[in-house]
């Protein structure tokens, strides 16, 4: 449970929690320093300085009450007092209690340290003049206030200290910083590399920074090149195994055309037009990743031409009215191949389909549903398999594919950093298919 909540606390980027592994350390060393010096050493010098005032104090307390009367008392007081740079005047309104400013932590320390050796001590006044100390004492010959220089009890400029230590830690937290900042910037440099190929893009990077984030980077790019030329050769191979089989599925066709049109015949025709269909979206699924880069579109467009080619087609689509006048950075011509495959299939699996869009800051999201028998929840996951046709979930009254349709759509999603969703419709009744792309 605390664990969970120290996570929780704690920054989620890497710029965050850098910079609190910076200034904890800094900021406790300041306080801590702080505190030693204002509790031991600044305490310390200053009750010492009070215990020296003192001393004077008392002996001319002592001196004033061994007077004869109060004028012999009065000047011997004020014979004394100037070589010790006193004032010293016999008279009724002197300081009782304690009167100072509440930052003033010498203060504190000046009266105690009075009040334990005078035993004459009725109070003391560090706020009138913060360069001036006025103390109360009671004599035979009434109340007499000493003043003194502030200095004498406190030493003498210590915020300089703290005011030294704190421009010196800001200075070294901001060089700090900046350094930090130069090295994690190949990381995030890094970050973004590998989100841009994870969307189907190729952004220019060169590795540098510290030794690990260069071997980490030269590993992302022996890893992308890898990955491209997979790819690569996927789509060679299928375009070259497509190649091969038309030459001789248009012989076979121009052989069936010429013949004697049975029913024998005419099965065959129909079994090569589902083996084109099938070379056709085998191409497709290999081609998802290489149709168009990115660009700024608007995505009522694409949903629109979709649902105008569906309806030429003579599908029942109805198509609510999307927020149009949004721009969204997209690739229109793989966006507008997955929605064209979602509405294929509500169309084959059902008797009409409903598209409709939604946006936000953040993401696009395309709906597609359809009147059909639906997807069981537990087998969602594995529909969006390459080649899994669930025959016992989605009739084929209409005729079946090969099970890429929503495999190339889930590919195209996660291509823009988003994902293909599938649930319940409850307009329809059938299958919900929700396109999320990130904005």
């Amino acid at each position: 449970m605390q664990e969970r909540w120290i996570k929780r606390m704690l920054p989620r980027g890497l710029y965050g929690r850098a910079a609190l592994i910076l200034l904890v350390p800094i900021v406790t060393l300041q306080l801590v320093v702080s505190v030693v010096f204002i509790q031991r050493h600044f305490e310390d010098v200053t009750r010492q300085m009070s215990r020296a005032i003192v001393l004077e104090l008392a002996y001319l307390v002592r001196l004033v009450e061994e007077a004869p009367d109060r004028a012999t008392a009065e000047a011997a007081a004020r014979e004394i007092a100037a070589p010790l740079a006193l004032s010293v005047a016999l008279k009724a309104d002197i300081p009782t209690g304690e009167s100072r400013l509440f930052y003033d932590l010498s203060g504190k320390t000046v009266r105690a340290t009075m009040q334990e050796g005078l035993p004459q001590f009725r109070g003391i006044d560090l706020a009138t003049n913060m360069r001036q100390v006025r103390v109360g004492l009671e004599t035979a010959f009434g109340p007499m206030e000493v003043g003194f220089d502030r200095r004498r009890v406190s030493a003498s400029n210590p915020h300089q200290l703290l005011v030294l230590m704190v421009v010196t830690g800001i200075l070294m937290t901001l060089i700090a910083y900046l350094f930090l900042r130069n090295q994690l910037r190949p990381i995030t440099r890094l970050a973004a590399a590998a989100d841009a190929f994870g969307k189907g893009r190729t952004m220019p990077y060169k590795p540098s920074g510290a030794t690990e984030v260069r071997a980490a980077g030269r590993a992302f790019l022996d890893m992308r090149a890898r990955i491209e030329r997979q790819i690569e050769q996927r789509t060679l191979m299928l375009s070259g195994v497509s190649h091969d089989l038309r030459t001789p599925l248009t012989r076979l066709k121009l052989e069936l055309s010429m013949a004697e049109e049975t029913p024998e015949t005419q099965a065959m025709q129909r079994d090569l037009g589902d083996m084109e269909r099938m070379i056709d979206t085998f191409l497709d699924f290999a081609r998802a990743d290489a149709l168009d880069d990115p660009e700024p579109c608007d995505p009522a467009e694409i949903l629109a031409r979709v649902a105008g080619r569906a309806r030429a087609a003579g599908g029942a689509v109805e198509l609510a009215d999307p927020p149009t006048g949004e721009r969204a950075m997209l690739r229109p011509l793989a966006v507008e191949r997955a929605l064209q495959n979602l509405v294929n299939n509500a169309l084959r699996h059902g008797t009409r389909a409903a598209l409709g869009m939604t946006i936000s800051p953040g993401r696009v999201v395309y709906t597609v549903e359809d009147d059909g028998p639906g997807i069981p929840e537990d087998r969602r996951e594995q529909a969006v398999q390459p080649f899994q046709r669930l025959d016992a979930a989605r009739s084929q009254d209409k005729g079946g594919g090969v099970g890429l349709g929503l495999a190339i759509a889930s590919d195209i999603a996660r291509g823009h950093g988003g994902a293909l969703r599938l649930g319940q419709s409850a307009r329809l009744g059938g299958l919900k298919a929700e396109l999320v792309l990130a904005r």
